[in-house]
């Protein structure tokens, strides 16, 4: 039996040596993004107030991570959307569907008590296999 294929990702976020955690992790062909909050390249929150570009901005965030692991979007199977006021899953699923409305991952929304910023108001974590080769 061959070995896996294992590969970390980093996003350049600061917590992620603190913490010690990849933003993503490919192991063989499946690929786990960690929960990835709205934050900005400058570190500040991304859309103070609004869920809407809160999830965007995890979505661009997880997109990139899953490139840099050799997957895309067509290959996510799974997503998690975490949510501090669940009332506003509206807004999050919104972003995602302008996101996956063709791909139609398995997905959860739930509600947090908070996340480590307290103005991060939505965090997102996805689960990829890549099924076809990449050129």
């Amino acid at each position: 039996m061959k070995k896996s294929m294992r590969q970390t990702v980093g996003s350049g976020s600061p917590l992620e040596p603190q913490i010690g955690f990849s933003r993503a992790v490919r192991a063989g062909d499946h690929v786990a993004v960690a929960g990835t909050a709205p934050i900005g390249d400058d570190g500040s929150t991304v859309g103070p107030g609004d869920v809407h570009a809160q999830t965007v901005r995890c979505l661009d965030i997880a997109e990139k991570a899953l490139q840099d692991a050799g997957a895309s979007i067509e290959d996510v199977v799974r997503t998690r959307i975490m949510l501090t006021d669940v009332t506003q899953w509206k807004e999050a699923a919104r972003a995602h569907g302008e996101r996956f409305s063709s791909i139609r991952p398995a997905c959860t929304f739930v509600e947090v008590s908070r996340f480590i910023d307290p103005d991060w108001l939505v965090e997102v974590e996805i689960d990829a296999v890549i099924t076809r080769e990449r050129s």
